[in-house]
């Protein structure tokens, strides 16, 4: 059980006590620590859009018996009437694989949109493990700064380039994805164009929010009402805002910038 109330929410400390406990029960001594990150941990958290971004990381490569019981446990979760338990989403990964990033490192449980899955790690996990070394907040264990090795800004740079070449470039020449989404997704591109834009230029990561601020001053008065908006339109009823073609422009300005 969770002694110290990890975030200001009750309701989502309410969950995690739940997840830890859980954890705990089915893991035992093969559990080494539990952090949050994601918003959580930056202090962009947002009661109407954001998802808990969780952490586990275990002893070792965990049996297909203790799999199969985490499974059942995230279903009995999800299944458990409370509020927040469909936005959890995390990862259970081995100690060995959480020091250093290793793409060749095996597939790991993953909880994501309601489904429990085993995925491999992508290089978006080289920015994940830096801000759960920098900014998580410990639920169990030690400090995860005893478990990470520091991530160099030119690992965090080639991360981001990675990400944006293996999901949000190829938008450029087929854009369906992003055409077929409503502003909330596309106001989510450009926030997240925004934060790449921040890390490509500094060498660290910093929430969204902040982030898109920066751009704000760096491309002038059009793009900081176009940001404005995105910032609204991620709010739920908020209001039907008209920016894909600002999405797909951030984009292609985001490319120019990370290849010259």
């Amino acid at each position: 059980m969770i002694t110290d109330r990890p975030t200001k929410f009750p309701e989502i400390n309410k969950i995690l006590d739940l997840l830890l406990t859980s954890v705990s029960q089915v893991l035992g001594n093969q559990l080494v620590g539990m952090y949050l990150y994601g918003s959580l941990s930056t202090g962009d958290f947002d009661l109407e859009t954001s998802d808990i971004d969780f952490l586990v990381v275990t002893t070792s490569t965990l049996p297909d018996k203790t799999i199969a019981d985490l499974e059942t446990m995230h279903h009995r979760i999800w299944n458990s009437g409370l509020k927040w338990a469909a936005k959890l989403e995390g990862s259970y990964i081995p100690r060995r694989d959480i020091r250093k990033h290793n793409p060749r490192s095996g597939a790991c449980p993953t909880v994501n949109e309601g489904r429990f899955y085993l995925d491999k790690r992508g290089s978006d996990w080289i920015i994940q493990r830096h801000v759960i070394r920098e900014q998580g907040v410990i639920l169990a264990g030690p400090d995860p700064k005893t478990l990470i090795d520091p991530v160099d800004p030119r690992d965090l740079r080639s991360a981001v380039k990675g990400v944006l070449n293996e999901w949000w470039f190829p938008m450029l020449e087929d854009p369906t994805w992003l055409r077929e989404h409503g502003s909330e997704y596309h106001a989510f591109a450009i926030m997240t164009m925004c934060r790449a834009l921040y890390t490509l230029d500094n060498g660290t990561i910093v929430s969204k929010l902040v982030a898109a601020r920066w751009v704000q001053g760096k491309l002038g008065e059009d793009w900081s009402k176009v940001i404005d908006q995105a910032i609204l339109a991620q709010k739920p009823g908020s209001g039907n805002f008209h920016l894909y073609a600002n999405a797909l422009q951030l984009i292609r300005i985001t490319k120019e910038l990370a290849t010259s």
